[in-house]
């Protein structure tokens, strides 16, 4: 008799709730390679909840991979330099936050040389020897955990870890691009996580990346189908979870995940970034292989609108907005282009009223405008009281209901916040975005969940 092969069982997820972002301007396929920049730089202030404390000063001549800064609260968890050279400018902001470490690279850049581990001595090396590989070489940081968002707790085992393989939140990699080439790769990845998590590794993608790619359908454990965000892994879990352990899940990015194995496969830190620039005022709507911290000049250079943008670096709904002086974070892959929306309207505006104006509410004709729409920074309206609308409920993917805990946000009560479900929130912005009295539910919300994980490390 044959040997029995291993059956492939995929998971299907689908989220009702969410909501389409219908924005214009989506990136195609191809990819452009960006010339090598003159500098690069690493930004701590834009990594959440890490307390730096700086190993370098101005002038220290430092190589790939060179300890630049820590986290001061845990010291083990370093972030070493994305290029080769001087140490050319530490920029500090308000109350002395770190906020840019610029590195003027060197003509021939020198690596740092770190442990490497062969494939097939992989499920040899115990799971600690494996973290404290990670951690030494700096990439510790990538792997986060739920439900605070913050770097995975390296003493702990997690229930599992989730790789998201792309994105719902307009505009990201694609992962057959980010992929294209690197699959090998990749499965080592996927084989250091199994170690991690002790075999409990979850990948997943949306129903439409895995028709289109055979290589994708086999290694998927759970498609999802829905609105943005159900691509998220802390979406993910709520809708799978079985115990209250689970809420404490660990989960990277597949782009991530390259990162990961290149360093214990090759001993050298990786510098590689696929990044999207997309967006209403991209002029080209790319995928661009680039390097970590790289300048957005260099990203934006003959690929924008002349007029009056804005950059939003990481997710339209969820990133920080840029200038052209800054620099690209670490976790960040897409840098959105958007016109900031202080033009007049055109002449015959009134024969349509709103049928471009993007809007969750009837209230513009948009609603019924299935193509999509050139979103732009303005508000188009003032901050007003609580209408008690329901929008931020009806598109909330983890069902809790953002209004009433904003309320109980601002009167202090911790108790109640938490049973309305705060650790829940995935933090994708939508109560925000469909709110019409322009509340800062998001901000509020995630604001209120760093507190709490604060006290809870004191």
């Amino acid at each position: 008799m044959g040997s029995k092969q291993a059956v492939h069982v995929m998971k299907s997820i689908h989220l009702i709730k969410g909501y389409d972002l219908k924005i214009e301007g989506k990136p195609s396929a191809d990819i452009v390679e960006l010339p090598r920049p003159s500098s690069l730089a690493a930004l701590p202030f834009r990594i959440r909840f890490v307390k730096p404390r700086l190993l370098v000063k101005a002038g220290d001549i430092v190589k790939i991979g060179t300890p630049i800064f820590e986290d001061k609260r845990h010291p083990e968890v370093k972030f070493l330099s994305p290029g080769g050279g001087q140490i050319k400018d530490i920029n500090f902001g308000p109350r002395r936050v770190i906020e840019e470490i610029v590195i003027k690279l060197d003509a021939d850049e020198q690596h740092e040389s770190f442990d490497t581990i062969a494939e097939d001595d992989l499920p040899r090396f115990g799971r600690k020897q494996l973290i404290e590989m990670i951690l030494h070489g700096g990439l510790w940081s990538l792997i986060r955990e739920l439900p605070f968002r913050d770097f995975a707790r390296p003493d702990t085992v997690p229930p599992a870890i989730v790789v998201n393989l792309d994105h719902l939140e307009p505009f990201q990699p694609q992962p057959d691009v980010y992929l294209n080439g690197k699959w090998q790769l990749f499965n080592y990845g996927l084989k250091v996580l199994q170690q991690l998590a002790k075999g409990n590794v979850i990948v997943s993608a949306g129903r439409d990346q895995i028709n289109g790619s055979t290589r994708l359908n086999r290694l998927i454990t759970h498609a999802y189908q829905g609105r943005y965000p159900a691509h998220d892994p802390g979406v993910l879990i709520y809708r799978i979870k079985k115990s209250a352990a689970e809420n404490h899940c660990w989960y990277i990015a597949g782009q991530d995940v390259l990162l990961l194995a290149q360093l214990l496969k090759t001993g050298t830190y990786p510098t590689e970034r696929t990044v999207v620039v997309a967006g209403p005022s991209a002029t080209v709507r790319k995928h661009l292989h680039t390097r970590l911290g790289v300048p957005l000049q260099l990203i934006a250079e003959g690929r924008t609108d002349p007029g009056n943008n804005r950059f939003v670096v990481g997710g339209a709904l969820t990133g920080y907005s840029g200038s052209k002086q800054g620099y690209l974070g670490l976790f960040e892959t897409s840098v959105t282009v958007l016109p900031q929306g202080n033009e007049k309207g055109t002449l015959f505006d009134w024969a349509m009223p709103g049928f471009r104006k993007p809007s969750y509410t009837r209230g513009y004709l948009s609603y019924f405008n299935k193509g999509e729409l050139k979103v732009d920074c303005n508000l188009h309206g003032g901050r007003r009281a609580c209408i008690a609308c329901n929008n931020c409920l009806e598109v909330c993917p983890v069902d809790i209901m953002p209004q009433l805990t904003y309320k109980t946000i601002l009167a202090g009560e911790v108790e109640e916040f938490l049973a309305h479900g705060l650790l829940d929130c995935v933090e994708c912005g939508l109560c925000s975005y469909v709110c019409p009295s322009k509340i800062e539910l998001f901000q509020t919300l995630q604001k209120a969940k760093e507190d709490f994980c604060k006290e809870l490390e004191q």
